[in-house]
């Protein structure tokens, strides 16, 4: 019995042409959504580095991690404090250059070369991000790059046709 059964040889073809085109189909609503990823690249970010600074993608935003340093003078944040300032103001940057704001963040990552800083980085970071804020994973490092003490990076999603709220609960 061959793989086809008892079928006659006039239906394996069209079942061939079917599958193909559904191959091309599928290839080509993959090809439209890589399509859809744009860069975000604010004219205050250096241009050349190994990755983007933002990558837009079927209303996800993406934000490369951040570090505290200033994006004129290239000088990290004199205090702690400093840096994560500067750090949430980078992200910002980013956000505001896809249109986005801290509003629109569901996902922080915040890396920290001490996690005794932890309590240090809080009283900076609550007020960027009004209420509901987004999810947020707190991480200690050996290292971060150069000098600085922490890096966050950051995800954020807005809704492009307004679907997909949840009710509030009362």
């Amino acid at each position: 019995m061959r793989w086809y059964g008892s079928m006659e040889p006039g239906i394996i073809f069209p079942m061939i042409r079917t599958s193909t085109l559904f191959t091309l189909l599928l290839l080509s609503t993959v090809m439209a959504t890589a399509a859809e990823k744009q860069v975000v690249q604010p004219k205050e970010f250096a241009t050349g580095r190994p990755f983007s600074p933002g990558i837009l993608a079927n209303g996800t935003l993406y934000v490369a991690g951040q570090i505290g340093q200033d994006l004129k003078t290239a000088k990290m944040g004199a205090t702690f404090e400093d840096e994560v300032k500067l750090c949430l103001e980078n992200i910002g940057v980013i956000l505001k250059e896809a249109g986005y704001d801290y509003k629109d963040a569901v996902s922080v990552t915040v890396y920290l070369t001490d996690i005794a800083l932890f309590n240090r980085m809080n009283p900076i970071y609550v007020p960027f991000f009004p209420e509901p804020r987004p999810v947020r994973a707190t991480v200690a490092v050996n290292k971060l790059v150069g000098t600085a003490q922490i890096e966050i990076s950051l995800t954020a999603w807005k809704d492009p046709k307004g679907q997909g709220k949840i009710k509030a609960k009362k």
